[in-house]
């Protein structure tokens, strides 16, 4: 298995700055790049692919031996290659009809990441092992950074990068061959129904609570924002509540992937299979507005669901779950979502009546009462050993 460990570094003045220069200088070659791939297409029809970009990074490296010179080849063509899947990103977007969106040159504030692809090459994990007591990482440019190591590393360190978060920076370790963990067997299996007033409700009637954590911060994140609204373009008091507003959004970032981390722990380590919707997040959570021509319906309404359904963090709790269930040996099953909280898991019965509130389901033919996340549950995982069954048999 191939896994990432995030530690928080621990940097001298000195260094921090060197680091932010670091920063810099890759966001200047990334802007470059997207200027002579844009000048030459609008100005020859000629394409500039990666391959000649990075052929001529050695030149300009010696033309800047104070700037760009100083900095980790590998890195710079790591940043090179990330324009390039950004334009390879944008041209399959075209492909396929959707909406493109041509890549952007970055602002400060809007590259925050540099990349070491390869341990060994600019960089070193654990450079200073004979140290008793702390661990470092070596960083062409900047030197033995200290790391706060709160977990062990496990695998074949691939590559490392280096992310700003407000005015905090983590150093990230990507690592392949990461054994797996795999967790006793439980001899139990359970459908999983995502929601806004409870997070998860599980077919066997047991709900987790959806935190809101958006919600617990908003009175501080609208006073921060109208604070920033305020405050003169340019300005350094700008420039601090930029980091007071940024600061609120990573706590709330921070809490709910804790929250994601505890829900899926508790359920990969109860159960051995487990059936959950396959949902189109980003289709459910576009805007009602519509356009002039068109306009939507219900917008507020629409609006306002969508808020609770990104603040849930359904996303996040999915993509942990996936590297839990993997790591500790679990099942995962995805099915479709269609109508599985319109039918009734007593007689089969599907009508949108069939549910009365969003918490009531009483189905019209049989009578059958139940909770409609606990109805939305068993249906799931009906669906799930359906198809594992299938594919048994096929």
């Amino acid at each position: 298995m191939r896994r990432s460990f995030k530690f928080l570094l621990r940097l001298t003045a000195r260094q921090a700055a060197a680091l932010a220069a670091c920063l810099e200088d890759h966001r200047q070659l990334y802007n470059a790049a997207l200027e002579h791939r844009r000048t030459a297409y609008r100005k020859a029809g000629v394409s500039i692919r990666y391959g000649d970009q990075s052929a001529d990074l050695k030149h300009i490296r010696a033309d800047d031996p104070e700037g760009q010179g100083r900095w980790s080849f590998s890195s710079q063509q790591a940043t090179l290659r990330r324009l390039d899947k950004a334009f390879r990103a944008f041209f399959g977007r075209v492909k396929v009809g959707r909406t493109p969106g041509f890549p952007r040159f970055k602002g400060r504030g809007w590259f925050d990441t540099v990349e070491w692809p390869k341990d060994g090459d600019g960089c070193r994990w654990d450079s200073q092992p004979e140290h008793p007591t702390a661990t470092f990482v070596r960083l062409q440019g900047i030197g033995h950074v200290r790391v706060h190591q709160h977990r062990q590393v496990k695998g074949r360190v691939k590559t490392i990068s280096v992310k700003r978060e407000g005015s905090r920076w983590y150093l990230v370790v990507s690592c392949d061959d990461v054994p797996a963990e795999p967790l006793p067997a439980t001899g139990t299996i359970v459908g999983i129904d995502l929601g806004v007033a409870s997070l998860v409700t599980t077919s066997d009637g047991a709900h987790v609570a959806n935190p809101r954590h958006l919600d617990a911060t908003a009175d501080r994140l609208a006073e921060a924002q109208t604070d920033l609204a305020r405050k003169k373009p340019g300005s350094k008091r700008r420039r601090r509540a930029v980091a007071r507003v940024a600061a609120l959004h990573g706590k709330v970032r921070r809490q709910r992937l804790d929250s994601a981390h505890k829900a899926t722990l508790a359920l990969v380590r109860d159960y051995d299979v487990i059936v959950y919707e396959d949902l189109r997040i980003t289709n459910m959570t576009r805007s009602a507005t519509g356009t002039i021509d068109a306009p939507g319906r219900n917008v507020a309404q629409k609006s306002g669901l969508n808020r609770s359904i990104l603040d849930a963090g359904w996303g996040v709790f999915l993509t942990v779950l996936a590297h839990k269930a993997e790591s500790a040996g679990r099942q995962l099953i995805a099915v479709n979502p269609v109508n599985t909280s319109r039918t009734c898991a007593h007689c089969g019965h599907c009508a949108a009546e069939n549910r009365p509130s969003q918490a009531e389901f009483k189905c019209q033919v049989c009578a059958h009462e139940a909770h409609a996340d606990v109805n939305a549950a068993v249906n799931i995982l009906r669906a799930g050993l359906a198809l594992r069954d299938a594919a048994e048999a096929a």
